[in-house]
């Protein structure tokens, strides 16, 4: 991944190879935490969050908070991909709107 963790985590969408960020989300919410992010309520950004750091702590604290809210019995080995929309993906440049 080349895009920035703020720009990876805000990522609405992709218009061919760019990344299409909500900068006003990466602007109030990009310099929190994949645990902030969940605490906020903001499960798809902090499963973002948690995808491009790689940390399998930061995933299943997501997966765990989310659950909770959700009453839902979610576990690492389901695909939360398919969830949240949210899939690594190579791309090197993004537009903000």
């Amino acid at each position: 991944m080349q895009l920035s963790r703020a720009d990876f985590t805000f990522t609405i969408g992709y218009d061919g190879p760019l990344a299409v960020v909500d900068g006003h989300a990466k602007k109030r919410y990009g310099s929190l935490s994949t645990a902030q992010l969940a605490e906020k309520g903001l499960f798809r950004a902090a499963y973002s969050s948690a995808v491009y750091s790689g940390d399998s702590k930061e995933m299943a604290l997501v997966i765990e908070m989310y659950n909770k809210i959700a009453g839902t019995s979610y576990g690492p080995a389901d695909s939360l991909e398919r969830l949240f929309g949210v899939f690594p993906i190579d791309v090197k440049r993004s537009i903000i709107l």
